[in-house]
């Protein structure tokens, strides 16, 4: 007979301990294979419980494999086999790794913006709005291209601030730059040959790779992507950032630009993937046109997107397809959605509709362009001295910093680290093994997520972690 204490008062219910029990004892040998139980009057009438508890709890165990019954013989132990244990080598998972090594406390990433900037009342409004006065359009689906309402301000958008004059029936919306430039792979085909810059945007480089198609890496000169090694490489499409190229932050002139719409021109399958990421910060002189704004034979696959106007969470991107690539998209679209909730496309419409966008924007503008300043006050003693050049820094959120006294790259990251400074060299960037360009370090800042306090104090890390001169005042 199985004699055990049933808590009436615990949490667990009655037939879940005898449950435990029974199992326990099965598992650890103390009642053998084969071996009959109790029946469910007796084991109730000798645990003063009800025999539907009893039922309960063998019914539970014939259910996972440990009890058998026989009718009108009664419940029977199942053989049990121990699972073989076997050493398993424990290895570190990436969380583990960086529980290790704790990343420093300032960052001077690329990929971050000042949320204390976001319109957060303004948003809450707006989704209040939406919520009362667009309850059944928002709950349905909507076009596969995203929202016309949307498509149509943001054609308004490009026409006014970038010099496009884009149809809102050639704009398709979607879930990042990344699901976009996967798409475009789908449009032109994987049997193109594609071609992107270097150094250049490592989700970029990947996402064509994952993609399986041929990809060449173009170097840099001084004027961005490298028109002779473009044309040696003999591709047919290729991905540039010419506003403010990234990481190097150069910004393409209108030559150059000028000179990569006659590359297209040559060959009917030839195309340019132009990603104006963040040419809405432009600090000194005006706004270079955009690629798309220049072409007069509908080469240029143009994409941008609200993650730094916005926030990087704020994953709604589009592009605008030439008139030519529109019926391979529909032949695409027939198994595609859009991808970005029609609450948030919604909000945004009315955002940009109501002029926020615009206020919002120069609002950041304003700010960014003081954190900038302040960054370029602190390092100009050590510019004047010649120990470092900033380049990249009239347009974008980053800007780079070469040093001209022979230090290697590793060495200034490691001691901006040692200052609890997180900062990038540019060969994280590079996707070619080989020693590319000039043998000065070069490191980029990107400054845009950093508080004022923040900023003052990476820095003054920084200064101190290259031995850099610094102004009386500091």
């Amino acid at each position: 007979m199985l004699t055990i204490y049933l808590d009436e008062h615990a949490k667990k219910p009655l037939y879940m301990q005898l449950y435990d029990h029974v199992r326990q004892a099965i598992i650890e040998g103390r009642v053998e294979a084969h071996e009959k139980l109790p029946s469910k009057r007796r084991l109730a009438a000798h645990l003063k419980v009800s025999t539907l508890t009893v039922e309960q709890a063998y019914q539970q165990l014939i259910v996972e494999g440990y009890v058998y019954a026989i009718e009108k013989k009664g419940y029977f132990v199942e053989p049990y086999i121990a699972p073989e244990i076997k050493p398993v080598r424990r290895l570190k998972t990436h969380h583990e790794a960086r529980v290790s090594a704790p990343a420093p406390t300032l960052a001077f990433k690329t990929n971050v913006v000042d949320t204390d900037l976001f319109p957060n009342q303004t948003w809450a409004k707006l989704a209040r709005e939406v919520l009362s006065e667009n309850h059944h359009e928002m709950l349905n689906v909507t076009h596969p291209q995203g929202l016309p309402l949307l498509r149509e301000e943001i054609a308004r958008h490009l026409a006014r601030y970038r010099g496009i004059d884009a149809d809102p029936a050639r704009i398709i919306i979607g879930s990042g730059s990344e699901s976009l430039l996967a798409m475009i792979v789908q449009i032109i085909g994987r049997r193109s040959h594609y071609a992107m810059e270097d150094p250049g945007y490592p989700k970029i480089h990947d996402l064509l790779k994952g993609n399986d198609v041929k990809l060449t890496l173009i170097p840099l000169d001084e004027s961005g992507l490298r028109l002779d090694a473009l044309m040696q490489a003999n591709a047919d499409v290729v991905h540039i950032t010419p506003s403010h190229q990234f990481p190097s932050g150069i910004v393409m002139p209108i030559k150059r630009r000028n000179e990569l719409l006659n590359w297209s021109y040559l060959e009917p399958q030839r195309h340019i993937i132009e990603d104006d990421y963040d040419s809405e910060f432009r600090f000194q002189g005006k706004p270079i046109p955009a690629l798309l704004g220049l072409d007069e034979q509908d080469k240029v696959i143009y994409m941008n997107t609200f993650t730094k106007s916005l926030a990087p969470s704020f994953r709604i991107s589009y592009l605008v397809l030439p008139a030519h690539l529109m019926p391979r998209y529909r032949e695409v679209s027939v198994y595609h959605s859009c991808s970005v909730p029609n609450f948030e496309q919604y909000i945004l419409y009315k955002f940009m509709k109501g002029s926020y966008f615009e206020r919002h924007i120069s609002r950041m503008r304003k700010a960014y362009k003081f954190k900038l300043d302040l960054i370029i006050s602190a390092f100009q003693p050590a510019v004047d001295a010649g120990e470092i050049r900033i380049m990249g820094a009239d347009a974008g959120l980053h800007f780079t910093i070469k040093d001209l006294r022979g230090f290697d790259e590793r060495t200034l990251v490691d001691r901006a680290a040692e200052e609890g400074v997180q900062v990038t060299g540019m060969s994280r960037y590079r996707h070619r093994s080989e020693k590319v360009g000039s043998d000065h370090a070069t490191l980029v800042i990107g400054y845009s997520g950093l508080s004022t306090k923040a900023l003052e104090q990476g820095l003054e890390a920084l200064s101190k972690a290259w031995y850099l001169t610094r102004s009386d005042k500091a």
